[in-house]
Formats: C-alpha cells, sequence, structure tokens
C-alpha cells in the first residue's frame, strides 16, 4: 500500500490527552506526520477525507508488551500477522519482546525485527533487547550496541534478570545507553511447579504460584534500583504487594515505572475453571483484591499504563491442559474493547483516563515520539465506534494466535480505522454494519 497524498479525518470526537483536547475536530495527515488539527477544516485537492461524526478519534495506540515469536516460532506469531492483529486492534507502535529463537540478544537482530516490520507495512514494530546473552542470566549483552540498533529497552522477560549483580550493571549501562530495564518480577523459586495463582490451585489439581513470587521480585528490583539509579519498568503487575511496593518506591523518587494487562484488570483467578489453558498467564490471574489493587494504581499513576503481553500460541500447544499447557494469551485486538466494555462503561474509569494509558503515557515510559496528536507527530491515529456491540471470535482474527480468554464474549467499542505513518491499515467503515 503506498503512502496517500493525504487524510483528512473529520468531525470525530478527538481525545488526545497529551495535548488535553477532548472534543469535535478534524485531523489532517500527509506526508506520514499530523499536520493540523482544527474544528472545519476544508479538503484539499487529492485528500481522501473519512467521515468520522459519531466517532472517537485517538492517537494510535501505544503496547510497549508483546511477543511476535519471529524468528523461531512462526506457527505461533510472525512479525507480519502481530503488527497486523495490532493496527485492527487500534495499535500503530508494539514493543516487541526478544524471548525468540533466537533471541534477540545482537545489534543484527535487532536491525532484522525493525527491517521486517517495516516490510510488513502495518504497526511500527520496535525491539526490545536482550538483557543478558540468550537472556541466560549469566552475562549482559553489549546494551549499548543494541540501543545503537534500534532496541529502545533491554529485557528478559518470560524470565526476571537471574541476579541482582545482574540488574545492577544493566541498570547502569542502559542508563549510560538511554534505555529502560523492564523486568518480569518472577521469584522462580516460589512459582517453581506453579500453573496458576495459589488459590485456585487446589481445585484445579495443578500447582499453585503464591502472589510473594511477584512482590518479592518487585522488591528486589527496587532494592537494586535504589543503588544503582537507572531506569526500571517493571512489566505486568498483578498484585496488591506489588502495587504498594511500586507506590512507595515513587513516593521516595526512584525512577521506576509499570504496566498492567487487561486481562489483570478485569479477570481473575475465578475465570480460570471456566477458561482453563487460556486463563493461563505468568503472572497468574489474582484475586478480586489484586485487581482492584492495580485498577486503582492505574488510576491514581503508580501504574503508569496499560500492555497487553500478547502472547500467542498454537492451538495443539494450549490444548495440552492446564498443567502442561503454556503460559500466555493474546490480546492486541481486544484490549481497548476490553477495557471500554469492563471498566469505562462500567463507571470504573473515565474514556480519557482509558485513550491516555494507551497511547501517551506508554510512549512516556519508553521515550517516544508516538502517541499523540500534536503538529508534526507521527500520523498515526485510530477510529472507534463506541456504539458498536460485536462479539469475540478467534477465527477472525488477524494474529495467528486463538487464545483468548474472551471468545463468544459481547464487547462494546471497536477500532474501525486505523491510520499508520499516514497510511490507511485498517478499515472496517465500509462494513462496519456487518461486523458483530
Amino acid at each position: 500500500m503506498t503512502q496517500a497524498e493525504g487524510i483528512l479525518v473529520r468531525g470525530g470526537r478527538v481525545i488526545d490527552p497529551a495535548s488535553g483536547q477532548n472534543g469535535r475536530a478534524d485531523v489532517r495527515i500527509a506526508g506520514g506526520r499530523v499536520i493540523e488539527t482544527a474544528t472545519a477544516l476544508e479538503p484539499r485537492p487529492g485528500e481522501r477525507v473519512i467521515e468520522a461524526a459519531g466517532l472517537l478519534v485517538t492517537p494510535g495506540l501505544v503496547d510497549l508488551h508483546v511477543h511476535l515469536r519471529e524468528p523461531g516460532q512462526t506457527a505461533s506469531e510472525t512479525i507480519a500477522t502481530g503488527a497486523a492483529a495490532a493496527t485492527a486492534g487500534g495499535f500503530t507502535t508494539i514493543c516487541a519482546m526478544p524471548n525468540t529463537e533466537p533471541v534477540i540478544d545482537t545489534p543484527e537482530r535487532v536491525r532484522d525485527v525493525i527491517e521486517r516490520g517495516r516490510a510488513a507495512g502495518a504497526a511500527r514494530v520496535l525491539p526490545i533487547g536482550a538483557a543478558t546473552r540468550g537472556s541466560r542470566g549469566e552475562a549482559l549483552t553489549d546494551i549499548h550496541a543494541l540501543a545503537r540498533a534500534g532496541a529502545v529497552a533491554v529485557s528478559d522477560d518470560g524470565l526476571p534478570v537471574a541476579t541482582g549483580e545482574l540488574l545492577a550493571e544493566a541498570l547502569i549501562v542502559a542508563r549510560e545507553a538511554g534505555i529502560v530495564v523492564a523486568d518480569h518480577c518472577e521469584d522462580r523459586r516460589l512459582s517453581a511447579g506453579g500453573a496458576v495463582h495459589r488459590d485456585a490451585a487446589g481445585p484445579l489439581n495443578v500447582g499453585g504460584v503464591p502472589p510473594e513470587a511477584e512482590s518479592k521480585a518487585v522488591a528486589r528490583d527496587l532494592e537494586v534500583l535504589s543503588r544503582t539509579g537507572g531506569r526500571l519498568h517493571v512489566c505486568h503487575v498483578s498484585t496488591a504487594g506489588s502495587v504498594e511496593l511500586l507506590r512507595q518506591a515513587r513516593r521516595t523518587g526512584l525512577a521506576v515505572t509499570a504496566e498492567v494487562s487487561p486481562h489483570h484488570l478485569t479477570l481473575t483467578h475465578r475465570a480460570v475453571a471456566d477458561l482453563g489453558a487460556s486463563g493461563k498467564m505468568n503472572p497468574p490471574l489474582a484475586s478480586e483484591e489484586d485487581r482492584e489493587a492495580v485498577l486503582e494504581a492505574l488510576l491514581d499513576g503508580t501504574i503508569d499504563c496499560v500492555a497487553t503481553d500478547h502472547a500467542p500460541h498454537t492451538e495443539r500447544e494450549k490444548s495440552r491442559g492446564l498443567a502442561a499447557a503454556p503460559f500466555g494469551v493474546i490480546g492486541v485486538e481486544t484490549a481497548f474493547p476490553v477495557l471500554y466494555t469492563d471498566l469505562v462503561r462500567a463507571g470504573r474509569m473515565t474514556l480519557s483516563d482509558l485513550v491516555d494509558r494507551l497511547t501517551v503515557a506508554p510512549a512516556r515510559v519508553f521515550g517516544l515520539e508516538v502517541g499523540r496528536l500534536a503538529t508534526g507527530a507521527p500520523g498515526d491515529l485510530a477510529v472507534f465506534d463506541l456504539d458498536l456491540d460485536w462479539m469475540v471470535d478467534p477465527a477472525a482474527f488477524r494474529s495467528l494466535g486463538r487464545n483468548t480468554p474472551w471468545a463468544g464474549r459481547r464487547l462494546m467499542g471497536r477500532p474501525v480505522l486505523t491510520i499508520a505513518r499516514g497510511r490507511v491499515v485498517h478499515d472496517l467503515l465500509s462494513s462496519v454494519g456487518g461486523a458483530g
């Protein structure tokens, strides 16, 4: 698809938290950039006009945590299918974790992910490099070289950075390189053999994971950060204990940020009995108290943003039974509708706050220029029909993954148009009447 000469999105309700805008406006995009945002803009010759009256217009959504499985696990997902799935969910920037085969732990592999992302022509794909070689927790990667190649952070996600000593080194070197260390906080001695949250394990006849497996690891990371400086980002926070540690750390001025996933915001361990392996993720779904704690932390800024932890697996892998199936669920195509339905429409969160936590807030965490509609910003934009009632059908996903906890669920609100780098990459407007 070639870049359009220009696009005018006209008459929608524009919410751009970065500028504080919330009201009817037109957005003009040309040359891959936002040219202007104002009311009553007149179409220019040759410009494509998209009528958005009655629809929500936002900056393109930003996801700091996805697994694209390429190279090495392409039966589950590829960079192209994952990027296309992202645009179907309104995401125009996604940050890809390095736990592929081989691990993304060299500059050459970072550049390869970027090139494959560009070739896909969908969402912008930004690689996260491995913190340690092969993510084995033995020696640091060349973090400076990874950053120069285009890595926006380093992480061993799927695994924690193995020791406090390595984490300290990583934080110091990453600070010099100008990027963030994103850590999967898990005390693997406590979580060993666990498939689900401790309180759900007995009836399901599988091993359980105590909430302390996360909070003790968060405590370790924060203690290291207090000694070394640098910037730490805590992935997929799920427990009240972790929230309280983060809240205390932020009060003392530590440079720590955090994310929470849609599933930890909307589901608890009670759902696993019905969901089976589609409810198995790491960290596991937790208690109602934990769910309320992470939601409150997202609202008050203790947790900065939402990230999907999109983790596709093949149906064969997920059909092995709860104990043997791999951890992870997909999320980029359902994140906004799930949160809009379960939180905004339920009165637990404002629409402006939801857009903020999915756009400028994650962009700020990694220092990205995306997530806003200011003049000169990247031409990334999403249009949502908030009145659209539709059913989640995994067979219709652009992702190769089908492992969603929301299969068969009716949701309100859906992305109907996505523009990435000035090009329309997802368009349901012509057939939205039949989309449900």
